[in-house]
């Protein structure tokens, strides 16, 4: 895979009480990714940027909330998240770069 899409595969963790949760009970880890992004893509991007080995990846679409600002409506945009289930023995440490 070209190592250029790679790199914008991935947008940003995902950190919530939730998230931290899963990553200390079963190595699952969120992250927010390009709405177009498949499941391939989203083991090889982690895989490349954290070397660790990714056993699964569970994608769904997140669907953007209507919000109100006086009288007009307006809505978020919607966008993609990412479930990535490492294998045994790896890990990611998102507070080493601090």
């Amino acid at each position: 895979m070209n190592k250029e899409r790679l790199m914008k595969i991935l947008l940003a963790p995902l950190v919530s009480e939730k998230s931290t949760q899963m990553a200390d009970a079963s190595r699952h880890f969120a992250f927010k990714v390009a709405p177009d992004a498949s499941k391939p893509e989203i083991k090889a991007a982690v895989s490349e940027l954290f070397k660790v080995e990714v056993d699964s990846v569970r994608v769904l679409n997140v669907k953007g909330k209507k919000k109100r600002h006086g009288a007009i409506m307006g809505r978020r945009a919607d966008w993609k998240k990412a479930y990535v289930k490492l294998k045994p023995g790896n890990d990611i440490d998102f507070g080493a770069g601090a």
